[in-house]
């Protein structure tokens, strides 16, 4: 069974927390290092106190190469000015949960969605290319759509609404944050201009290039009363019958273990603490209305890194992924 030893670059955050949870237990992970500035010297369990009794590391202001994987989980803007000042040998590959590289789609860089480019990332095993992991708003929707561009269904007009939770904002504190302003509250925020829809965008022009320049996505993001989670609700028009819509969704997603269809509607609850996307389809006269649920820190974030880290290294997709749901 191969090892893959890995360092995370920023491990004191939320996204750095939750990579840390899955890859202690994850059976081909081995964490050679934990790099935070601010806590180098301290306990990783001084700071994300429910690891206790599950590892010994402490955090560190060292970097090291000797790798196989990097993980970065750093502030939009830092992952660039990191690798700018901390050049990485080619050998080592990089994972990237910031914004910074999801559009370079490169030689060197790869959009990371693996419902999406799992073929792209596969053949990327025999060189140096790295993985710019998507963003949590952007997956839970893109998820939602996949199929109707694969199969040219995207009307010119999309719209969705998508509620996160407060991790969503990162850990540095700010009004928005506050759990006084945040508890039994609900705001929008960034209206029609959210920095996820330029890859939404890029990503369904990709499988539908009829959805060009002229179509639009609206989308109204919105805080919610919770800590982790997303809800996107999407409509849009649609011709076809809704079981041939099922049908085209259930055969994109045979062969893509983390994603499910449901008859009935999903809510958080249903995939907070796992890896999944649930999705639900109903028909409304001439609209198609889609409900896609997703983990932020996981689906959105931390889990579809580790999940892009096995398909890189040839492992079971799964591998460290099976998660236990919260449920109630």
């Amino acid at each position: 069974m191969n090892t893959i030893s890995l360092g995370i670059i920023g491990g004191a955050g939320y996204t750095g927390g939750e990579l840390l949870r899955i890859l202690l237990h994850h059976p081909n992970a081995h964490i050679s290092f934990i790099h935070s500035t601010s806590n180098a010297g301290k306990p990783v369990a001084s700071v994300h106190t429910d690891v206790l009794g599950d590892t010994d590391l402490h955090f560190t202001n060292d970097i090291r190469t000797d790798v196989d994987i990097l993980f970065l989980c750093l502030g939009h803007g830092e992952a660039k000015k990191f690798l700018a000042a901390n050049p990485i040998p080619p050998s080592v590959r990089i994972i990237d949960l910031s914004q910074d590289f999801r559009y370079a789609d490169s030689a060197e860089w790869l959009y990371g969605l693996p419902e999406l480019h799992r073929d792209r990332i596969v053949a990327a095993r025999a060189g140096s290319v790295n993985i710019a992991n998507p963003g949590c708003f952007a997956t839970c929707i893109q998820l939602g759509l996949l199929p109707l561009a694969k199969a040219g269904l995207l009307s010119e007009e999309v719209h969705c609404t998508g509620v996160t939770g407060s991790t969503g904002a990162g850990q540095a504190l700010s009004q928005t944050s506050h759990f006084s302003w945040r508890s039994g509250n609900i705001s929008v925020y960034k209206a029609f201009e959210h920095q996820h829809l330029r890859e939404i965008q890029a990503s369904l022009r990709a499988l539908q290039p009829s959805f060009d320049e002229t179509a639009n996505i609206y989308f109204v993001p919105m805080r919610g009363s919770f800590t982790r989670g997303i809800l996107a609700s999407t409509y849009l028009k649609c011709a076809e019958s809704l079981d041939s819509v099922r049908s085209l969704y259930r055969e994109y997603y045979a062969q893509h273990p983390f994603v499910h269809l449901t008859e009935s509607s999903p809510d958080v609850k249903q995939v907070v603490n796992t890896n999944k996307c649930v999705i639900s389809l109903e028909q409304h006269g001439a609209m198609l209305h889609i409900v896609s649920v997703i983990d932020n820190l996981l689906k959105g974030a931390s889990g579809q890194a580790v999940q892009n880290m096995n398909v890189l290294f040839d492992l079971p997709e799964t591998a460290g992924l099976g998660l236990k749901g919260i449920a109630l």
